[in-house]
């Protein structure tokens, strides 16, 4: 644009020339005219500049700004007519991507409604499945006790191993899992506890004493309610046996011929038949006052050792026979003279002092073995006529 109105300006005097000549004038005339022209100065009249040495023609103010003032209006024209269409191209930009962005929520959106029926779907043909499967298919038992599990299996399998198994007593409405020993002394045997690393915290209340704690295939406590309901199946009866291990690897047992339990209501006082082994009758002790058989079975929150208000342990008194043995449950009677639910670790804290696992009566040289380990299991040995 500015170049066209340059060129313009330069041709602006030839222009004048032949409008001129176009009126009569001779050509001696018009550059005569043109010379007069150019060469006689008048007010309000501007030189463009030399081109060549030469002068140039002189344009008019007014005219020069009528055309400046044509091109700026041509200039603002086109300026406005741009500013219009990016305004429309941006505001179509704008509503194709807000018009995008919807359809792709749109569509996610029916993605995420169908997603959810499908969990709920599944989450209700997973709840069916369960209901059915606890409803049409119990939990088959292996058999009454470990007992009666060795005698069912002995006429399908040579060898029966040791492991977990499903045992359902007689008089029950539930089944649950014991470790059963089979290569133990002529198997059968029902695992009632184990200690034999320490890994297993023993100091327990009362109601995990009830139900049971640990790991069946390790340390563990089966539970006086699930001992209970073995022990007092009809036409049976149960043998105990205790196997204990020494810190320096000496074993012995103690065996007692007639074990039962009575029910929770009177705190699961125990009973203990004739006594066999090696290692002595700690239950029963030297003499009457340390005596634990027929003894409630006493925790850290529920105290039936007869200690009231106090016992009398040589030249201290006990208020809890549980507390006095770190917390751990057992059948206490006036403390007495076993007590194996205490683990190692604690009987090294414990230097000197019989407050872990004990059984006063198993010694060397006159002074109790330190106990690294020991099982309690029970077996069936008779049946009632």
């Amino acid at each position: 644009m500015m170049w066209t109105t340059t060129v313009f300006l330069l041709l602006l005097p030839h222009l004048l020339s032949s409008t001129v000549k176009g009126h009569g004038g001779s050509l001696n005339q018009s550059e005569t005219a043109t010379e007069d022209f150019s060469d006689a100065p008048v007010k309000g009249q501007k030189h463009l500049g030399e081109v060549k040495g030469r002068d140039t023609c002189s344009i008019p103010c007014d005219i020069t700004v009528k055309l400046l003032r044509d091109e700026k209006h041509s200039i603002c024209g086109q300026l406005q007519q741009s500013l219009l269409a990016f305004g429309r191209s941006t505001r179509k930009l704008i509503r194709d991507v807000m018009e995008e962005q919807q359809r792709a929520l749109d569509a996610l959106s029916t993605q995420v409604t169908e997603l959810m029926t499908k969990v709920q779907t599944l989450s209700s043909e997973v709840q069916r499945s369960n209901t059915e499967m606890y409803s049409i298919k119990p939990v088959q038992s292996h058999g009454r006790d470990c007992s009666d599990i060795k005698d069912n299996l002995l006429s399908v399998v040579p060898k029966i191993p040791s492991g977990i198994y499903i045992v359902h007593p007689e008089n029950t409405d539930t089944s649950f899992e014991v470790f059963c020993e089979m290569d133990y002394m002529g198997g059968g045997w029902t695992v009632m506890q184990r200690r034999t690393d320490g890994l297993t915290d023993f100091k327990r209340p009362w109601a995990d004493y009830v139900d049971g704690f640990g790991h069946l295939a390790g340390e563990h406590w089966l539970g006086l309610k699930k001992v209970f309901h073995i022990v007092s199946q009809k036409e049976t009866r149960f043998q105990l046996h205790i196997a204990l291990v020494s810190e320096d690897d000496v074993t012995s047992y103690a065996s007692y011929d007639d074990f039962r339990l009575d029910n929770d209501t009177q705190s699961f006082r125990i009973h203990l038949g004739r006594y066999a082994g090696s290692a002595g009758d700690a239950f029963r002790g030297y003499d009457q006052d340390q005596n634990q058989d027929t003894a409630p079975f006493s925790a850290s929150d529920v105290d039936n050792d007869g200690c009231n208000p106090f016992c009398a342990i040589g030249n201290s008194t006990v208020e809890s026979c549980s507390i006095q043995h770190n917390h751990t449950g057992w059948w206490f009677n006036q403390c007495g003279l076993a007590n194996l639910n205490c683990s190692p670790e604690d009987w090294e804290k414990n230097q000197g002092q019989r407050t872990c696992a004990l059984w006063d009566t198993w010694r060397h040289n006159g002074v109790p073995h330190t106990i690294k380990s020991v099982t309690m299991k029970i077996r069936r040995i008779a049946t009632n006529n």
